[in-house]
Parts: structure tokens; C-alpha cells; sequence
């Protein structure tokens, strides 16, 4: 990672942090894509104790497109010798139902269309790097959550925009709920979000190997590890935090654990795009996954109309 540049989102804690660390301590520079928040200028104080110079917080809210827009400007203007990797990373898990400021679920937009929005503006860069150092890499986070998918297929009903008065949402006429403890309509639209990764990821292969773009596009999960992410769900009545103390402390693996699929997505030089990295169940070390059924052609192209309907989001092709 000698000399590379590599931006992650969602990476004041968790995964994403012991991504950016280990990036730091190989000798590359991270840009941590973060909400201003006194976490994240603490993740970037400890980043750049370690190593002076090479990390950056540029603030980026996924709950806003144009918070999105104004960070892939920052990101233009500074990293014009490219960018090597985009790691998206962020996510939220199990809020209540709730729209943006652009009027899109909160789980849908910050999970998913942010970051394809995100990867749009910043295709450039990431063009440069391959152009120049013979490859660039995006690579993006999904959860075992995409296997609990309502009828096991993707729904791009979800990804519509929706009025105030929509909320809490459905889709295909009903609530979609799933028989967990947690269950209901947010657990869905997190399975359909998780599930949406994959089917991006895919689908952003697709179109980058056919145009001829050395960019490897790359997933992976975590399993089940210790991260901030489930805090925040049992903060937002999405998870019993008696439940969830259980599960982190009896089930899961560290944080550090569960951010080896996206450590082998970004630096493993024996990777090729499309691949997927994680554990074969709640933990263990991220191994090659077969491909995700879900994501098809039919998955791939419905998700693809309906995100540029939703981000403006223009590509190269």
C-alpha cells in the first residue's frame, strides 16, 4: 500500500477504522469520508499520530446528495493523481423508517444510492490511478443480512423516492417482516440494502470490464463482528440492547476481525474484480464467497435504472 490513496467511508470506529490503521501502517494515505463529528476528528488525531501526513477527514453525510457532490469535489481537487481505492464502507442498520432530506429511506440512501452517487463522482480519479499505477479498486461492504431478503430476490421497489406521509414504508403492498425477534419493515429494507451491495458491485463490474476500465470492483462482508453499528440500532428501538449485548459478546468477533474481507478487497494483490471476501458463517477468516444467486442480470439492471433515476449519478459509459 506503499504511496496509495485510499478513501473510506464510515470509518471513525469499527471496520472501517482498522482498515484505514492498517492502510496507514503500510505506508499508504487514507481519506476518511465521515460526518464532522468529534468521533471523527478523534479517528483522524489517532491516524495521523501514527503517521504524520497521511490521513485527511473530508466530511461527507450520506443522508445528503449534495453533501456527497461536495465531498467527491474535495476529493477531485486534492487526489488529481488519482485515487486507488474507494472503500464503501458506511452503513446503518435497523433505523426506523424515516426519509432523507432527499426523500429516500434512510437505510436505502446511506446504505446504497450515496455510495453509488459517490462512486459516479469520484470514476474519474479512480481511472487516473489504474492509468497510471495499472489498477484501482472499489470496494464495497455488504452482511450476511442479504440472505434474509423477502422472497429471495431484490426488490427495486425500495429504492423510489418516497413523500413523508409514505413512511413507514412497504413494498409490494405489504409489510415484508421475517421471523426474527427484531422483525419488521426496517429489517427488510436493511436486507434489501445489504443485498444491494452485492448487485451493485456486480453490476459496476459488468459495465467497467466492458468499457475496458482497469478498475476491479470488489465485496466482501464482515460476519458478525463488534462494531458501533449495532449501538446505533438498539439506540433507535431497532434491536434490545440486552439482545444485543448478548450477541457482541457470546456470538460476534472484533472489529478487526470482521474488517478482513474489505483488508483483502482493497489489499490483497491476488484479488480480481467481482470477487466476494468473508467468513462462511459469523466469524472466522474472510475467504472467497461464491457468487451471490440474488444478484442476477435481471437484479443487476433493474438496480441500475432505478439509481441513476434516483442520484443523477452519470458514468463514463
Amino acid at each position: 500500500m506503499e504511496g496509495k490513496v485510499v478513501a473510506i467511508t464510515g470509518c471513525t470506529t469499527g471496520t472501517g477504522y482498522a482498515l484505514a490503521k492498517y492502510v496507514v501502517e503500510k505506508g499508504g494515505t487514507v481519506v476518511l469520508l465521515n460526518r464532522p463529528s468529534p468521533r471523527a476528528e478523534a479517528a483522524e488525531a489517532a491516524l495521523l499520530m501514527l503517521a504524520p501526513g497521511r490521513a485527511k477527514h473530508v466530511p461527507c453525510d450520506l443522508t445528503s446528495f449534495e453533501s456527497v457532490r461536495q465531498a467527491a469535489s474535495t476529493l477531485r481537487a486534492t487526489y488529481d493523481s488519482g485515487l486507488d481505492v474507494l472503500c464503501c464502507n458506511a452503513g446503518v442498520m435497523g433505523l426506523e423508517d424515516a426519509p432523507t432530506i432527499d426523500g429516500y429511506d434512510i437505510q436505502i440512501q446511506v446504505n446504497h444510492l450515496s455510495h453509488f452517487l459517490l462512486v459516479a463522482e469520484v470514476w474519474p480519479l479512480l481511472e487516473a490511478a489504474a492509468t497510471a499505477r495499472g489498477e484501482a479498486r472499489v470496494v464495497h461492504h455488504s452482511s450476511g443480512a442479504r440472505k434474509f431478503v423477502p422472497k429471495g430476490r431484490f426488490d427495486p421497489a425500495y429504492l423510489g423516492r418516497r413523500d413523508a406521509s409514505d413512511f413507514p414504508l412497504s413494498c409490494s403492498g405489504n409489510a415484508l417482516g421475517w421471523a426474527l425477534p427484531f422483525q419488521g419493515p426496517r429489517w427488510n429494507r436493511y436486507a434489501l440494502t445489504k443485498l444491494a451491495n452485492v448487485v451493485f458491485a456486480y453490476a459496476l463490474h459488468d459495465k467497467a470490464a466492458a468499457a475496458g476500465s482497469r478498475v476491479k470492483v470488489l465485496v466482501a462482508h464482515p460476519g458478525l463482528a463488534a462494531t458501533h453499528l449495532q449501538v446505533t440500532s438498539a439506540a433507535d428501538g431497532g434491536m434490545g440492547h440486552r439482545f444485543s449485548k448478548v450477541l457482541m459478546r457470546w456470538i460476534s468477533q472484533s472489529a478487526q476481525d470482521g474488517s478482513l474481507g474489505i483488508l483483502r478487497g482493497a489489499c490483497d494483490p491476488s484479488t480480481s474484480s467481482m470477487e466476494f471476501y468473508g467468513p462462511r458463517g459469523a466469524y472466522g477468516p474472510a475467504v472467497l464467497e461464491a457468487e451471490e444467486k440474488m444478484a442476477d442480470g435481471a437484479a443487476r439492471t433493474a438496480l441500475w435504472t432505478k439509481s441513476v433515476e434516483a442520484t443523477g449519478a452519470v458514468f463514463p459509459w
